[in-house]
């Protein structure tokens, strides 16, 4: 089923991500807990890619595993940093094969070592987006930041940036994660000025560990309010209590996103079936579609 259709038969939808193993050896669990995730039948799940193509192999494997096994659509992820023309187009050939018609298509990060003055294929995701568009038969996600990508020197920038992605021909976009809803609907009236006219999904990550934020913090540049820094500080050194206030303010978040006519939320459970199942089972109303 394309994404595409989704928002024209729902309300508000819910979806949740899922990784790739980093390891072989660790295939037969990140299995499992994919399907535990599949088996709360959210409207679709997205299956990252490896950076630097270290866990591509399993990407369309495990969408063919949510789709196939489960009846849950399959969101992949393709990056185009360092692959080439040749490359990308296996990569379509090998999903199509595993029946995945939908692909959020991202530029990823920079490999070490890698020097992004070279010439190459692809240099943005836009790139990507119009080589996806060419080789037909794919739903196109792409990603947003509401708070403005690192890299760019301003938001309005970034949205700029963001307005020739979508004039690419992409279907709906998909945010970073944010922590402030008051971020997210500026960006909305910012996107809409710009003429963004698309689903845009409010990614949310539930923080059930507070040392993950310090990455998380790092490569992102969100932005942490005030309310969230103190439940960071109270209970970090309690991973019990940590888990449960982050999995109740990610509730929080959604249920004003959803009050406020936010219709796609996409939640970063980090291949964690409990937290995916208790933060549905606690927006079981308000998620009624």
């Amino acid at each position: 089923m394309k994404l595409s259709n989704l928002w024209q038969e729902k309300n508000v939808t819910l979806s949740f991500e899922a990784f790739p193993p980093k390891r072989d050896s660790d295939f037969d669990y990140v299995r499992f807990a994919v399907e535990q995730i599949a088996e709360l039948k959210p409207d679709f799940m997205s299956v990252t890619y490896g950076a630097g193509g270290g866990t591509s192999a399993y990407t369309a494997e495990i969408a063919r595993i949510v789709q196939a096994g489960h009846g849950v659509p399959a969101l992949a992820h393709l990056t185009c940093v360092s692959s080439t023309r040749d490359r990308i187009h296996q990569e379509l050939k090998h999903l199509q094969d595993a029946g995945v018609e939908n692909i959020l298509a991202l530029r990823g990060d920079y490999p070490d070592g890698y020097d992004p003055t070279a010439p190459r294929d692809f240099r943005y995701a836009a790139d990507l987006i119009r080589e996806i568009r060419e080789y037909g038969g794919f739903c196109i996600g792409a990603a947003c930041y509401p708070e403005g990508h690192v890299e760019s020197h301003s938001q309005e920038e970034d949205l700029i940036h963001l307005k020739e992605k979508v004039d690419c021909g992409v279907d709906f976009l998909t945010t970073q994660m944010f922590f402030d809803n008051s971020a997210l609907y500026s960006f909305l009236f910012r996107a809409q000025r710009m003429g963004i006219d698309l689903p845009i999904l409010a990614g949310i990550m539930p923080v059930t560990n507070a040392t993950q934020m310090t990455r998380i913090l790092s490569l992102s540049g969100t932005t942490l309010p005030t309310r969230f820094r103190m439940i960071l500080d109270k209970f970090r050194d309690r991973p019990d209590a940590m888990k449960q206030a982050g999995i109740v303010y990610a509730a929080e978040q959604i249920v004003d996103l959803v009050a406020n006519g936010v219709r796609g939320i996409h939640v970063y459970t980090m291949n964690k079936p409990d937290v995916a199942a208790k933060l549905r089972d606690s927006l079981s109303q308000v998620l009624d579609r």
